[in-house]
């Protein structure tokens, strides 16, 4: 091995990069070679370049209430064009059956009436809003962005670990993390085949404005953010200037005469798709919090009359609720009478008595969530925890089985990333980004691949102190791919294909 990989161990874990010493996988063979051929010098100028060109953008995020720089590491994720076209069958498939249930809670109900999904679990899911109810979307879609979490076992498989259909984030490190490492490490670019990401402003701006009111045909849309102050406030004004809208606050609007209104310096504007960055909490204090300053009053009112179209919709949160997640492949059978390309992570359901049980008698072997918590906020790994923990976690689980879910401790895949002057072995999940703009999901090639940072930490989310990768998928010939010269001129070359819709109750079977 080079110098750079001396002692990288390829344990338990899958490994992104090694199947095993000095024998990369067929996919990353140009990747290994390059980083072999580096020296730690090369290595530590190279980092010191990507962490000044985040820097000097102001590319942070918030951890314990600091900015700090977001963390990229420099070694890219490659994933093969082969096994990409599994992961967006994957991400697809699951995006329509959730889609299908949000459309079917909001109307007939049929999946409760036939037993496939529990009324119970759904009425008491802490995101299920009677608020929602006769919000019609104009074009059918209420998952106008998705961002589906994906890791691959120690057996290699690929899982989905949660699903985010309220508002995802991240898409904005995909975006400069493939900008700073084209002015960075150019020449590894150009070495490989890499499908490009920048289409994904024009894609998101096209479903927003595909989702407008019936009758508007040149759409006014907004992103609607909470302000300075939230973590993701970099990834709103980046995807605001690249689509070429208006970034707005809730003081910036308001609801008068039926409709939604943003107030400019010359005048009154009426806002037709409201793409929030907020929660469903804080987004109508008519309706929700009384005390939210970072809504508009009335908007749930404007959006029930057909008025504004809100993106992503009121509601979601009931389809990405963790227990609710256990029956996503039962829900892919039901709507789509298709098998799941993707398995869900081994689960269980704590109201179930049988499955409390055990799950009470092995605490300390598994990993408990909060079925509503985000971000990686509450989730207790139970090999890593202390024994006070574990006690006050069985009470918490005791006294609301509803709100935890169980899974195996899955060994997440590694994959080598620079500590110091080596690159060591550290633990990776990914984030695809889908767009519905209610003709073809389209999925964004590659999304947001997160690495835990503190040695043999599961944890991945920027606010538990992880960081992040470029992801690299491969293209086939026929398709564009990405070059440094394109990437260091800001311009978006057309990525080829997004993913035809398939069958389901509102859909026809297009898929090919």
């Amino acid at each position: 091995m080079g110098d750079l990989f001396e002692g990288y161990q390829v344990d338990a874990a899958w490994d992104e990069v090694l199947a095993g010493p000095d024998s990369p996988h067929p996919a990353a063979r140009v990747l290994y070679d390059a980083l072999s051929r580096l020296s730690a010098s090369d290595l530590e100028d190279r980092s010191a370049a990507l962490a000044r060109a985040f820097r000097d953008q102001g590319i942070t995020f918030s951890l314990s209430g600091e900015e700090r720089p977001f963390p990229l590491d420099l070694v890219p994720r490659i994933i093969a064009a082969e096994e990409w076209r599994v992961v967006e069958r994957g991400v697809v498939q699951r995006l329509l059956a959730l889609e299908a249930l949000l459309a079917d809670l909001a109307d007939r109900q049929q999946v409760l009436q036939d037993g496939i999904l529990p009324r119970r679990l759904v009425v008491s899911s802490a995101s299920y809003t009677r608020a929602a109810h006769g919000i019609k979307p104009a074009n059918g879609v209420r998952i106008h962005v998705s961002g589906i979490d994906v890791v691959r076992d120690g057996d290699g498989v690929l899982r989905v670990l949660e699903d985010n259909l309220r508002t995802p984030s991240g898409v904005s490190y995909v975006l400069e993390n493939r900008r700073a490492m084209s002015r960075v490490l150019p020449e590894l670019l150009s070495a490989h085949r890499v499908r490009p990401v920048g289409e994904y402003p024009a894609r998101l701006l096209a479903a927003l404005r595909a989702a407008a009111p019936a009758g508007v045909n040149d759409p006014t849309v907004v992103v609607l953010t909470p302000g300075v102050y939230n973590s993701a406030y970099f990834e709103h004004t980046l995807l605001a200037r690249l689509m070429g809208v208006q970034l707005v606050e809730g003081r910036d609007l308001e609801c008068r005469d039926g409709a939604l209104w943003m107030r400019t310096t010359a005048g009154r504007q009426q806002v037709d798709v409201l793409y929030r960055r907020i929660d469903d909490d804080f987004l109508d204090p008519l309706h929700f919090r009384s005390d939210s300053v970072v809504g508009c009053p009335g908007l749930l009112n404007v959006a029930r009359a057909g008025r504004v179209t809100i993106a992503n919709a009121v509601g979601n949160g009931v389809a990405d609720d963790k227990l609710i997640y256990t029956y996503v492949p039962d829900l892919i059978r039901y709507y789509l009478g298709e098998e799941p390309v993707l398995p869900n992570v081994d689960t269980f359901r704590l109201e179930e008595a049988d499955e409390l049980d055990y799950v009470l008698s092995r605490l300390s072997e598994l990993v408990l969530k909060p079925v509503d918590g985000s971000g990686g906020k509450g989730i207790v790994i139970g090999p890593q925890a202390t024994d006070a923990e574990l006690v006050a976690l069985a009470a918490a689980v005791r006294a609301d089985p509803r709100g935890w879910i169980a899974q195996r401790v899955v060994q997440l895949s590694t994959s080598p990333t620079q500590v110091g002057e080596k690159l060591v072995p550290r633990h990776v999940d990914l984030r695809p980004f889908a767009v519905n703009d209610g003709e073809r999901v389209w999925v964004l090639p590659g999304g947001l691949t997160r690495v835990a940072l503190p040695e043999g930490s599961l944890v991945v989310n920027s606010s538990q102190g992880g960081g992040s990768k470029d992801t690299w998928v491969l293209a086939d010939r026929e398709m564009p791919a990405e070059t440094a010269a394109v990437a260091l001129s800001g311009q978006r070359p057309l990525a080829v294909g997004g993913v035809p819709l398939a069958a389901g109750p509102q859909y026809q079977d297009q898929q090919q």
